[in-house]
Order: C-alpha cells, then structure tokens, then sequence
C-alpha cells in the first residue's frame, strides 16, 4: 500500500471510528454505570498519614470520547475521611455552585470509568501541601460559573490549582480539555506543572512548552505534542501514546 492510500485510508477510517465510539458512549444509560471505588485510594480508617491524589477519567455520555474529567481529594493527616474537590456543570444553570465537595468517594469509578492516578503524595509536608491546595481552591475565579468547552470547566478548575501549588507537579493528559483556559483572560501563564510556560487564547488555541509537558499545540482545545523526554504522542482522542 502507498503511503498516499495509507493516508486516505486512514482519513476515511479515523472518522468512522470515532463517529462508533460517539455513538456508543451516548446510547449508554449513564444511571445504569458502575460509581463504586476503584480501590486505590488507601483506607483512610488504616491510614494516619495525610494524602493527596488526582484522578482523571473519561467524560459521561458522548463527551468521553474527545476529553476527561478530572478532581483532586486530599486527606490530612489522623484524618478518617477524605475530600474531594471537583467542578461539575450539572445544576450551575439553576444556581448549584460548580466547585462541588464531596460529591463520590476520592478515587470512584466515573459513570463506567475507572480513574486514572495522576498524583500520589503521602506523608511528611503533604499536610502543608493540603493546605496551598485548599488555598487554591478558595481562590479559584469561576467557583459559579461552568462551560463545558472550552472552559471554564473541571479540567481548568484542576490546571488552576497545579498552577497554584508546585508541589503536585500536576501533569494533565491531552485529553483535559479546558486545561489551557487561563483564568482572567489571560493570554500567556505557566503550564499546569509549574514547569513550562504557555500561551493561549481564551482556550482555543495556542502553544505549551515545558519539561513536563513537552510540547503540545492547542487547536481549538485539542491538543496535538510531543514529549522528548519520555519518548511519547499526545493526540486528541486517544491521549498520550509512549511512555508514561
């Protein structure tokens, strides 16, 4: 086969694939999805160190296929119980904050999706760690306001509080969409990591380049890189492909 027809082929496939996986997500009854724990959160009832994690997982319905949703839970030390911060739309309309608390247990399943673990932090500083997180959180400009695309959405709300606390060295997949809104409108910031810098318009376009990201172009909020340092692809869709 000629790389010509290799093309072609792959133009007219690539859609088709989509279009199933599009179709798939959206007939599903998201009520009906698995919501329990994914089993890697420690027992907080077994455990006295303090813990901060970040999970990612697949969006609900057809919006899955294209981006992530993302949330962080904290748990201070000789606490019994976690909390989980995340944004979520539903009900911002009808006057529901977005910023919402404790909604599902720090590491659930999301409608089907088993979370990926972006940050692990336990131990000695993590408590000092909880506190610039809840910090952040408090200070976050869009606490009532929600826009699936190109944000102010989960993924900003998360990239906010990586931008605003060093320490997670916060790596968000290409799939985050709402990552690169900036908040205020800015048009230039720091990359979630804390380790790049970025610019951006409004979130639909623009150019990140870190040590932690590598190099990724925004185009209209999907995200195309390369990581040099661990050899890998970001593509919309399917996210990074190489090594972790």
């Amino acid at each position: 086969m000629t790389r010509r027809r290799a093309r072609w082929l792959l133009a007219l496939v690539l859609p088709a694939l989509v279009g199933c996986a599009v179709l798939g997500r959206a007939r599903s009854n998201w009520w009906e999805l698995e919501r329990g724990p994914s089993g890697q959160a420690p027992d907080p009832a077994l455990t006295q160190e303090p813990v901060v994690q970040v999970y990612a997982a697949r969006a609900v319905s057809w919006r899955g296929v294209f981006a992530v949703h993302t949330w962080i839970a904290v748990k201070p030390g000789g606490a019994d119980a976690y909390r989980r911060y995340e944004v979520i739309g539903w009900g911002v309309d009808r006057g529901a904050p977005a910023v919402r608390v404790n909604r599902a247990g720090p590491d659930n399943y999301w409608f089907g999706d088993r979370p990926l673990k972006l940050v692990d932090l336990r131990g000695e500083g993590v408590d000092e760690v909880i506190t610039k997180i809840e910090a952040a959180i408090a200070a976050y400009p869009y606490p009532a306001s929600y826009r699936t695309w190109p944000g102010p959405n989960s993924n900003t709300f998360t990239a906010w509080i990586g931008r605003h606390v060093p320490e997670l060295r916060l790596k968000l997949p290409p799939t985050a969409i709402g990552k690169d809104y900036l908040a205020g409108g800015a048009l230039a910031g720091l990359t979630p990591s804390r380790t790049g810098v970025q610019v951006s318009l409004f979130g639909l376009g623009g150019l990140a380049v870190g040590w932690d990201e590598g190099i990724e172009l925004n185009v209209l909020t999907l995200n195309f890189g390369v990581d040099l340092i661990r050899p890998a692809l970001k593509l919309p869709v399917v996210g990074r492909l190489g090594t972790s």
